[in-house]
This record gives structure tokens, sequence and C-alpha cells, in this order.
């Protein structure tokens, strides 16, 4: 069934780097998506470490099962949970490993999809239409592994692989006494297997270049699907990988092209945005509820769904500038949003689009629940919270860690001492605190008009709310002339283009791959800082289709 799951983590090694020395060299817009055809940006000079092992995260597990058997197939809750790590869940799943409880929720989770994709007479023929009345021949069953067989692994079977299977499943219906129960192990066994689990990117010898590795066409059918649909690949893509045409730029840029105008792609925008924008911890979104009376279980998923939205609408629908995320008056919003923003709702039922008035103070990503609320405290705003996430996130400054012993709570209100500015001052004055309060507080201290839920207030206590301050010398009065401050900043779009390429990658990037960000940052501002240019750009480019060699 495949290499053992301990004895790939052995092979993999997460931790150890090996630099290759890899010299890649820029191209023409014709295979790198650069500005134009007669310029060229400056080839990268970059060391790639050794590949990772990235086990699949629970949406592309779930994600993947719906591609290979249906949407009628009801996915476990309970798998092994995500981890975050450097900010990334792309990080996470390539570091962290399978518990021994997680080995029995997969087993277990096998079996469950197995046998849903066998309980109609529907659903057995459209995995094995080759059944004639009650026969189960072993062609038959043997075709199965050899032709479904790659879908589920993303690579073609080995003839020993494919006898495996075969014999597995026979003999699990010889001691069963019934061909479905015993085919039910063959797949189940595929889903468990590390081959499934698992992106299993390891690398080749670059024909073209001495000493390099490259990544084989398979591999590269995976790490393009992944990237920009967040999913398995389809028949298409496998079929090119067959071809070998994925280990070719003609044949590489097709795909790209391709996947890129697919429907799909707006899952793969969606999985991208909520990792790297920490989306996700919305679900878990708690507030007192006394305190903000419009709280309830369903603010934080509605308000991902609308910070989502608007990502949508500017990278597919208008293919528009990243930049704009930060001042653009357009959102969407459900009446349960609606009534924490004081607006009318657009649509009576789910999302509809809007304009917040040129008067309104709410503008762009920054002035959205997703992120108002999400940085805030069950109870208050959080200045530190807020300015934490625009620097560390959209940004990429680096925060350092309070001391282990140091107070972080906020003073309560006094007189004299009623607004959130005034309170945090203490942070901002002790030089035990101050060097890490001066980086995030000033930042956050520009969004005191939306409160712990993102209801916007001039006032806090009676006392009227003073949002200006300073972003790396240049002023602003409030949220919204903090907002185009960060939309100017040289750094959003660099920080950008930094997290794509650790969650193309799924590590944190290393000293050697500096000269990376460079040259897709130089790429990304020629193309307007459109994302998908982005996109385009790191799927073609050398540094993700080669890779340092495994020890």
């Amino acid at each position: 069934m495949g290499a053992s799951l301990g004895a790939l983590l052995t092979r993999i090694g997460t931790a150890v780097i090996a630099a290759c020395g890899l010299s890649l060299t820029g191209c023409a817009a014709d295979k790198t998506g650069a500005p134009s055809p007669d310029e060229a940006r400056a080839p990268m000079e970059i060391e790639l470490p050794e590949p990772t092992l990235r086990r699949l995260n629970q949406t592309q597990y779930r994600q993947a099962i719906h591609d290979l058997f249906g949407d009628h197939i009801v996915t476990p809750t309970s798998l092994e949970p995500d981890e975050t790590i450097d900010g990334l869940q792309a990080i996470g799943s390539a570091v962290t490993t399978i518990s021994p409880r997680g080995v029995e929720q997969y087993e277990q989770a096998a079996f469950d999809i197995a046998a849903q994709a066998l309980d109609t007479p529907r659903h057995r023929e459209a995995l094995l239409p080759c059944l004639a009345d009650t026969d189960f021949p072993d062609p038959c069953l043997e075709g199965f592994f050899r032709e479904f067989g790659p879908r589920i692994w993303r690579r073609p079977l080995t003839d020993l692989e494919v006898d495996r299977m075969t014999g597995l499943s026979r003999r699990s219906a010889a001691f069963l006494g019934d061909d479905y129960d015993g085919f039910e192990f063959g797949i189940a066994a595929m889903l468990q297997s590390p081959n499934f689990l698992f992106r299993v990117e390891l690398g080749e010898p670059d024909p073209d270049a001495p000493g390099a590795f490259r990544f084989t066409d398979h591999e590269m059918a995976t790490r393009l699907s992944f990237l920009l649909w967040d999913t398995i690949p389809d028949e298409a893509l496998l079929a090119a990988a067959d071809a070998g045409e994925l280990t070719t730029d003609e044949g590489l840029e097709q795909q790209v092209d391709r996947m890129l105008g697919h429907d799909r792609v707006e899952q793969g925008i969606r999985a991208a945005f909520t990792d790297m924008y920490g989306l996700y911890s919305l679900d878990a979104l708690n507030k007192d509820p006394t305190v903000f009376t419009h709280m309830s279980p369903e603010v934080g998923p509605a308000a991902r769904e609308e910070t989502l939205l608007g990502i949508l609408h500017l990278v597919l629908d208008q293919d528009g500038d990243y930049r704009d995320l930060l001042t653009t008056r357009t959102t969407f919003l459900d009446r349960r949003l609606a009534s924490i923003y004081a607006v009318p709702a657009p649509v009576w039922d789910g999302f509809g689009i809007t304009a917040w008035p040129e008067e309104h103070g709410r503008r762009g990503l920054l002035g959205q629940v997703s992120f108002l609320a999400g940085h805030s405290h069950a109870v208050a705003s959080s200045p530190t919270l807020r300015g934490k996430y625009v620097q560390e996130v959209l940004l990429c400054h680096t925060i350092p860690p309070p001391p282990a012993d140091v107070d972080t709570s906020i003073p309560e209100p006094v007189e004299g001492q009623v607004t959130m500015r005034d309170r945090v001052a203490k942070h901002l004055e002790d030089a035990y605190c101050a060097g890490c309060h001066r980086i995030t507080d000033p930042i956050g201290l520009g969004f005191e008009n939306f409160d712990g839920l993102g209801h916007w207030r001039s006032r806090e206590y009676g006392e009227r709310i003073d949002a200006s301050g300073e972003l790396d010398g240049a002023t602003f009065d409030d949220a919204w002339g903090l907002a185009r401050r960060i939309a100017e900043h040289e750094d959003l779009p660099n920080c950008l283009v930094e997290t794509v390429l650790s969650y193309a990658s799924g590590r944190t990037l290393t000293d050697g791959e500096e000269d990376a960000v460079r040259y897709h940052g130089e790429g990304f501002a020629a193309e307007d800082y459109r994302v998908l240019a982005l996109l385009k750009d790191v799927a073609l480019s050398p540094a993700f289709r080669h890779t340092g060699g495994v020890q």
C-alpha cells in the first residue's frame, strides 16, 4: 500500500535544510508574466531548502473526498486538527504530523467514506461502470485501481501497488462474503495511505541543471492544484502530467492559464486569503453578549463571508489593484452585518453588494467586523491586537513577544483616563512595555471609533475619541486616513508577495530566498498589483518548480 507513514516522515525530515546553491534566471513575460515581452527582471539567486511533506488540512481533505466520490459524501468533522505556525496553516501542515488518535480518526473516516461511496447501485456503478449484473470480474476491480487510483494518490500506481489493492479487496471479500464489502477495504486502504493524506513532493534531478532538483510532472500537478484550487488535480491536469507537459514552460503556462480561468479558482482564492488573513479564527469569535447585544454565533462566519466576497470581487470580477482592498467603498452585507453597521440591508436573504457613502467613516478591509471584532477583546476594543495585525499580517513587520511576566491588562477607566488612548498610555510610557506597544498601539488607536464588535462610535464614556496618529512618518486623522496610509505603504504589496510564497511552498522563507521576494515583488508592481498576475508569476517561477535535494 505504498510507503508507510513513519518511513515517509523519516525520509523527509522537515526540520533539515539543505542548500542547493541553485541560480534561477528570470525570463521575459511569455514565460513568467513579467511586465512586457521586451523587459526581463534581474535573475534570482536563491538557495532552496529540502522539500517538505504537507498533510492535507481539514478543508482540503473534505474537498478532495467530494471531488473523488461526490458531494453526497458526509465527511467527518473530527480529524487531526489544523495548526498555525508562523501565521499560516499552510506551514503548520508541513511541520506537524499525525497523532495516534489522528491515525484512528483517519481510519474510521476512510471506512465511513468507502461505505457511502458504495451504498447504492448508482454510486457503485459510478465507480465501477464495468460491472455487469452481479458479477465482480477481476479486470473490472483491477481497472478501478489502475484508472481511478491515480486520482486518489495524484500519481500513477505501480503494477505492484495495483496488485496489492486488488488482492486486498479480493481477500477481504472472501473473508466477509461480499464483493462490495471487500471493495470497501481497498478504497479505505487508499484513503489511509500517506500517498493520499500527504502531498508527497520530493523532486527529481533536473536534467537541464546538473546538481539541481525539480518537481516531477505529477508533483507539479499537485502543487498547482492546491495553490490555485485548494484541492486535488482534475483529469485534465493529470493528463498533462502523464504527457510530461508540466515540466515544460509552454505546457505549464497553458495549464496555469486554464486553471486561473476555471470556476474553481474562486475556491483557491478563498482558501489562500482565509489562511493568509487568519479568517478561520472567526468560527470561534466570542464576545460578551451583555456588552455587545448584536453578538450571536452567526456573526463570525458572516464577517468572514463579507471579507471573502469583497476579495473575490476585487480579484476575480475586477482583476483590480490589491491595495484597493484597504480603501474600497464596496462591500457585501447580509441583514445581520447591516444591523451592526447600522445601515439598510441591501437584500432580504443572503449577501448583497453595497457601497459606503462618501461621508461614512468606514472603508475597506479594516472597516469590517472580521478585522475589528476579530482583533479585539471579549468586552472591549484592543489597539494592541489591531495594530499587531496590521504590522504582522499586512506589512510583515516583526513584533517581539512580550516578556513572560509582563502585565498586559488594560487599566479600568477612571476619572481623567476614560478613553482607550488614555488607558493604554501607561504601556507607551513604561520602558518595559514600550518597545512593543510603540509599534502596535499608535496604529491600533486609529481604529478606536469602532468598538470591540465593530460598531461606529464617536465618544467613549462621554469623551470624544481621538483617532489620529502616525504610520512611519505619515500622519492620519482617523481610520479612513489610516487605511489610505497603509494602502500607500511600500511594504503592503511586498508582504503579500512574501506571504503568497510561504503559502505556496508550505514553509517560512529562508534567508536564501529573499531574492525570490524581490523578484516577484517587481513582477507584482509591473502588473499593477493584480493578485491573479502574482499567482501566475509564482506558479511559473523556477523557485516554485524546483526544490532542494532530499538528504
